[in-house]
């Protein structure tokens, strides 16, 4: 029977004994001076420089190209954030022990899958006033897109979010194994799965989802670069451009199975630990 392993991403050292506590593996990002008893992305083959624009991107190409990758055959590797846990299943108990309200073994609903995705986030539900604050140069181009549900697809959010224009241009830089299918999920899909994070139990498919991904976000450096003065919601371009890619990459090529997270910032929790 596999087990599980989940990678815990902080931005804080702060949080190593809270995860720790939960039985995660603590994962340092960012430029923070991290203590002993966390892994990072800095060591080895890495492009952990990158973070600021990759996000947790630079830990999964430290998996990757270091062939950490590979205990996906023995284990099911999963990945989450200090804010955001998966929970053990789909009904929330408010009153539930924070610990044990979360994944720390592999349920039996997984047995059939290789992947685990994250429930839907669905654009389509965008309130009116987040259109008009973000969504004027749409609005300018075509004012009736937004009146219609299957309009307000995932390419249309990305464009008012997190740069007019700027997915059409990567995906121009996609192998043609995947330009065309990406082009179309972004048009006309109302959902994905954010956030980044993901639970698999293959290493085949893992290798083969991290050589896609990173071969084309490579060619998009050349366009997009690393311009450190971006606004905030566009600063993360590598990874909004994965976070759309993997729900795109891992629903085509995997047999998937959705799971719940739910928002928990252990930060200033102190109660729960």
């Amino acid at each position: 029977m596999k087990t599980l392993k989940m990678y815990c991403f902080s931005l804080a050292n702060s949080n190593l004994d809270k995860i720790k506590k939960i039985n995660y593996v603590p994962v340092g990002l960012g430029k923070e001076n991290f203590s002993d008893g966390w892994i990072r992305d800095n060591t080895q083959n890495n492009i952990s420089d990158k973070n600021t624009w990759y996000g947790e991107n630079t830990f999964y190409y430290w998996l990757w190209k270091n062939n950490i990758h590979k205990k996906f055959d023995t284990d099911w590797l999963g990945f989450c954030h200090y804010r955001r846990f998966w929970v053990k299943n789909f009904t929330e108990h408010k009153n539930e022990d924070f610990k044990n309200s979360i994944i720390q073994e592999v349920p039996k609903e997984w047995n059939d899958y290789e992947v685990v995705l994250r429930d839907e986030v669905f654009v389509n539900n965008t309130k009116l006033s987040k259109i008009l604050k973000h969504g004027k140069k749409q609005l300018l181009k075509n004012p009736l897109v937004f009146l219609s549900k299957k309009k307000m697809t995932v390419k249309v959010h990305y464009d008012m979010y997190h740069g007019f224009g700027e997915i059409d241009q990567a995906i121009e830089l996609l192998d043609e194994e995947n330009r065309e299918d990406f082009r179309n999920w972004v048009n006309s899909s109302v959902s994905f799965n954010a956030n980044n994070v993901f639970i698999c139990k293959s290493a085949t498919l893992y290798n083969d989802y991290c050589k896609s991904l990173f071969s084309w976000l490579k060619k998009c450096e050349n366009v997009f670069g690393f311009d450190p003065n971006r606004s905030y919601s566009r600063i993360r371009v590598y990874a909004f451009l994965a976070e759309r890619y993997l729900s795109y990459w891992f629903k085509k090529n995997s047999n998937y199975i959705l799971w719940p997270m739910k928002f928990h910032d252990i930060t200033n929790d102190n109660k729960n630990f």
